[in-house]
C-alpha cells in the first residue's frame, strides 16, 4: 500500500513538472521552425496544459483501465469549473467576456451533450472516439483560421505549476528546446505509468472503483497546471486568460483526450458516468453561462459569492463520490 501511495504522489509531481518542460520545449522548437506565434499559442501551449490528462488517459486505455481514462477526463472538467474557477473567483472576481457566452460555452455544452449521447449505450467504440477527434479537428481549424484572420497576438507563456514563470521560450536554443521535448516526453510517459499503477493499486486495495479514483485523485492531480495558471492569471487581472484556460482545457479533455483513449481501446462505461458525472459537468457549464450573463451595457462577472457556489457544488460532488466509495 505504501509503495502505491508513494507512486501516486511522485507520479503526480513528475507529471506536472514534465508537462511544463515539454510544452516550453515544443513551443521553442515550433518557433525555431518558423511556426506563426498564433499557432504556437493556440496549439502547442494549449496542448501542454492538458498534456497530463492526455498522457494518463491514453496509458490507462492501453492498460485496460477505462475508469481511470474516462474519470480523469470528465473529473478534470468538473474540477476545472467547480474547484479551480470557483477558487479563483473566490480570491478575485472574474470578468466574463460576452463573446465566450456566445461561442465557447454553447459549443462546450453541445459537446457535453455529445458525450452523453455516446455513453447512452454503456460503451465508447472506436467510431465514437473518431467522431470526437473529427469534431476536435474541425473546431481547431475554425479557431486557427479565425485567429489568423483577426491577427491577434498570442497570450503570454503559461506560468509553471508552482506559479513561477518558466524560462522565456525565446531564450531557448534549438538543441536545448529539443532536449526539453525529449526529456519532458520521457518523464511524462514514465510518470503517467507510475500514477496509473499507484491509482489502480490503491483502488484495488480499498475495493474502490477505478472510476472513482480517476474522478477524484487523478483528476485533481492532472488539473494542477490549470489551477496554477488560472490563479496567477486572475491575480494579474488577466481574467480572459483565466476563463479561457478552463474552457479550452474542457474542450480538449472531452474531445481529444476521450477521443484518443476510445480510439486506442474501445471501453465500457459505468452507468454512473451518464447518470452522475456528465450531468454535473453539464450543470456546471450551464452555470457559467448564467453567472456570466449580463445586459448589453454591463460586463459579466463571476463574483466571490458565485465562486463560493461553484466551490460548494464541487465539494458536494466530491462527498458524493466518497459516499459511493463507502468512505462514510
Amino acid at each position: 500500500m505504501l509503495p502505491a501511495t508513494l507512486a501516486l504522489i511522485c507520479g503526480l509531481i513528475l507529471l506536472v513538472i514534465s508537462a511544463r518542460y515539454f510544452v516550453d520545449g515544443s513551443a521553442a522548437c515550433a518557433r525555431h521552425l518558423g511556426m506563426p506565434p498564433l499557432l504556437v499559442g493556440m496549439v502547442v501551449v494549449g496542448f501542454g496544459t492538458s498534456a497530463p490528462e492526455m498522457a494518463v488517459s491514453i496509458l490507462a486505455a492501453l492498460q485496460g483501465d477505462p475508469g481511470i481514462a474516462l474519470g480523469n477526463a470528465y473529473g478534470s472538467n468538473i474540477c476545472n469549473i467547480g474547484l479551480i474557477l470557483g477558487l479563483t473567483a473566490l480570491i478575485r472576481p472574474i470578468a466574463v467576456q460576452q463573446g465566450a457566452l456566445k461561442h465557447e460555452l454553447p459549443i462546450l455544452l453541445a459537446i457535453t451533450g455529445l458525450a452523453a449521447w455516446q455513453a447512452r449505450d454503456g460503451s465508447l467504440s472506436r467510431i465514437d472516439g473518431l467522431t470526437l477527434l473529427i469534431v476536435f479537428a474541425i473546431l481547431m481549424f475554425v479557431s486557427i483560421r479565425q485567429g489568423l484572420r483577426s491577427r491577434q497576438m498570442p497570450a503570454a507563456p503559461e506560468p509553471g505549476p508552482s506559479g513561477a514563470q518558466p524560462e522565456p521560450i525565446a531564450a531557448l536554443s534549438l538543441p536545448r528546446a529539443l532536449l526539453y521535448v525529449l526529456a519532458g516526453l520521457l518523464v511524462l510517459v514514465a510518470s503517467s505509468r507510475l500514477l496509473v499503477w499507484g491509482a489502480v493499486t490503491i483502488a484495488g486495495h480499498f475495493g474502490v472503483s477505478d472510476l472513482i479514483i480517476g474522478l477524484s485523485i487523478v483528476a485533481v492531480g492532472t488539473s494542477l497546471p490549470e489551477l496554477a495558471s488560472s490563479l496567477v492569471a486572475a491575480s494579474k487581472g488577466e481574467d480572459e486568460l483565466a476563463l479561457g484556460n478552463i474552457l479550452g482545457s474542457n474542450l480538449f479533455n472531452t474531445l481529444a483526450v476521450v477521443g484518443l483513449a476510445a480510439g486506442i481501446s474501445p471501453m465500457q462505461t459505468e452507468p454512473a458516468i451518464l447518470l452522475r458525472d456528465i450531468p454535473v459537468m453539464a450543470v456546471l457549464t450551464a452555470a457559467l453561462f448564467l453567472l456570466g450573463w449580463a445586459p448589453k451595457d454591463r460586463a459579466g462577472r463571476i463574483n466571490r459569492l458565485e465562486g463560493a457556489l461553484l466551490l460548494a457544488v464541487y465539494v458536494a460532488y466530491t462527498l458524493t463520490l466518497l459516499k459511493s466509495a463507502g468512505a462514510f
